[in-house]
């Protein structure tokens, strides 16, 4: 019996707690960060290996799902136009030695916003489907699969085109100009 109360507790807990996760990730989205050469080498290298993995599921998951292939590179060629551009007008400080940059806080709580919102339309359509008694294939299209893709798609391309901008940026602030 609390074996069966703690298994139901605990998806309970990750529901309840999830605005307050993405209130926490916006916090730390616009934070002000040291601009570190190899936090940002790792920072892309562990994004590109994210990529990869994404796309091929979004491949393998289009066997069973038409669109989610399309929707998935969708997703990843919104989130890196907007990585670039974040990238592009984020505030960038020089003091002392060191490189500090700020990203800027409307297109995180964009990126965020996007993932707040995939999640509350899935909970709607589940509630729906669950409702309407759909039958179990019917169910995992209601749930709104591609769309899910997409957004995640949306987060991966934002932050491998950020990291890799940043990544540039440190890199042209640490060459001396010509002379």
């Amino acid at each position: 019996m609390p074996l069966v109360l703690l298994l139901l507790l605990v998806p309970l807990m990750v529901i309840l707690l999830t605005p307050w996760l993405l209130l926490q990730r916006y916090r730390a989205g616009k934070a002000r960060r040291t601009a570190r050469p190899w936090v940002a080498t790792l920072n892309v290298a562990v994004m590109v290996f994210s990529a990869a993995f994404f796309i091929m599921s979004a491949a393998v998951t289009t066997i069973w799902i038409a669109t989610t292939f399309t929707w998935s590179l969708a997703g990843l060629g919104i989130g890196a136009l907007l990585g670039l551009l974040s990238a592009a007008v984020a505030r960038w400080d020089v003091s002392g030695d060191s490189l500090h940059y700020t990203p800027n806080r409307l297109l995180v709580l964009l990126v965020t916003s996007v993932v707040a919102a995939r999640v509350a339309y899935g909970l709607y359509r589940s509630a729906l489907a669950a409702l309407a008694g759909l039958s179990s294939s019917a169910v995992v299209d209601a749930f709104g699969v591609p769309e899910s893709y997409a957004a995640g798609g949306v987060v991966i391309g934002y932050h491998l085109a950020f990291n890799a901008g940043v990544r540039m940026r440190i890199r042209a602030q640490r060459t001396p100009p010509p002379r």
